[in-house]
């Protein structure tokens, strides 16, 4: 397995996967994936004989970014590193490909001095199962919010270092 830092030009690469999260993450287009990534602080994916088998999108502060859940982290933290989106392909699930997207995360935290991780997880329409991978990593609640027009409620979740 390799990790390799996407850059705009790569947002076709992750685009059909991404759109098949859907609702975990956001719908996306592959413009929309590539200026995402034009602006992320790290976007990196996870390959295995020419197979991507997942990738995260992450955003500095400080960024023009009209996400509610952004804004949200964004009015409360000076420094963070954002999870805009973490995505893992069906066939690749249960394999610690989640767990070594966030220990990358992680290490690139470490190398530039960033205390925390911040990403938020859906409870309406629910996942449980990304709720209970995010506890399992150290992620703790730090508030909730109503999204989209009052259609998702998300847990709001953070991980200091």
């Amino acid at each position: 397995m390799q990790s390799v830092i996407l850059k705009p030009a790569d947002a076709a690469l992750v685009l059909a996967m991404n759109n098949a999260a859907v609702p975990n993450v956001n719908e996306a287009t592959e413009a929309e994936l590539a200026a995402l990534i034009e602006m992320s602080g790290l976007t990196v994916a996870l390959e295995e004989d020419d197979a991507l088998l997942g990738f995260v999108l992450t955003l500095p502060p400080g960024v023009d970014y009209p996400s509610e859940n952004y804004r949200f982290f964004s009015e409360r933290y000076d420094q963070f590193i954002y999870v805009d989106r973490i995505v893992v392909s069906d066939g690749a699930r249960n394999r610690g490909i989640g767990a070594k997207l966030y220990d990358l995360i992680g290490e690139h935290a470490a190398e530039h001095g960033i205390p925390r991780v911040l990403c938020e997880v859906n409870l309406e329409p629910p996942n449980p199962g990304s709720l209970r991978f995010h506890k399992r990593l150290g992620f703790a609640e730090v508030g909730q919010q109503r999204t989209k027009g009052g259609t998702y409620l998300v847990s709001l979740l953070a991980k200091e270092f």
